[in-house]
């Protein structure tokens, strides 16, 4: 179960892209980079970051932690910026945050950042699962502190929830996108990482993430597919791509020798 904390507040956005987030601090008085349920990704962004963050630590990977974060109406009331002060107004109730990392940089190879092959190969077999496309170099959304890894930013994973009736040709499909993947050169060992993956995604840990998202942010979603066939859609596509996983390696694979 996730935790859950009340922003006290608002201390400074993070201007990246088109989400908006912010630094928040929280009534525990721990710091949160804030991803809100009103931002133009809407909240199936949200959606994504706990499915697949959770999915990425189950497998053994830094993801900051993930919790549950509520804003008041009355936080964004004194922000002088109107832009803000309308993001926070939009997105009163529950939100998603993950723990802030002071002093962290972005992964950068050309700063001679490097990765072990261990950590590397889970981190592509991981992507290709989730069908991330951010995380190559122009787009690392992977952070060093104190010289270790910490994947974030998994809202654009799990692209098929954006036109649901495309899940069922998802589920098997290569993914292509893993030869842009940043930490590609040093994945030298694919199949073992996805060894490691299976035996750690057992069905009854999958079925467990999945009852981590909260049931108003299903209900949220236009049209008229209930909550619990939402969950029920989530554990058929993580099963199942499971199960076809051999499509996704091996794409990685021979990514990974066309590029070495």
């Amino acid at each position: 179960m996730l935790r859950t904390v009340r922003a006290t507040r608002y201390v400074v956005p993070l201007r990246e892209g088109g989400s908006l987030p912010a630094i928040v601090e929280a009534d525990d008085l721990g710091l949160y980079v804030v991803k809100f349920r009103g931002a133009g990704q809407g909240i199936l962004a949200l959606i994504a970051e706990i499915l697949a963050g959770e999915i990425g630590r189950t497998l053994g990977l830094r993801v900051p932690e993930i919790v549950l974060i509520d804003i008041d109406a009355a936080l964004g009331r004194n922000e002088p910026d109107y832009e803000i002060r309308q993001l926070l107004k939009a997105s009163t109730g529950m939100n998603l945050a993950l723990d802030y990392l002071p002093g962290s940089t972005m992964f950068d190879p050309a700063a001679r950042d490097t990765a072990a092959a261990d950590e590397a190969s889970m981190l592509v077999w991981f992507d290709a699962f989730t069908q991330n496309i951010d995380r190559t170099p122009r787009n690392a959304n992977l952070l060093v502190w104190h010289r270790k890894l910490y994947p974030i930013d998994h809202g654009a994973a799990l692209f098929f929830h954006h036109d649901w009736p495309s899940r069922e040709k998802k589920i098997a499909s290569p993914f292509v996108e893993i030869e842009q993947h940043i930490l590609l050169p040093w994945a030298k060992g694919i199949t073992q990482a996805a060894k490691v993956a299976h035996e750690r995604l057992t069905e009854p840990v999958l079925r467990e993430i999945v009852e981590l998202v909260p049931d108003a942010w299903f209900e949220a979603i236009p049209g008229d597919v209930s909550a619990s066939e939402r969950r029920a859609g989530y554990m058929d596509f993580f099963t199942r791509r499971l199960e076809a996983s051999a499509v996704f390696e091996e794409e990685a694979i021979g990514a990974h020798s066309r590029l070495v």
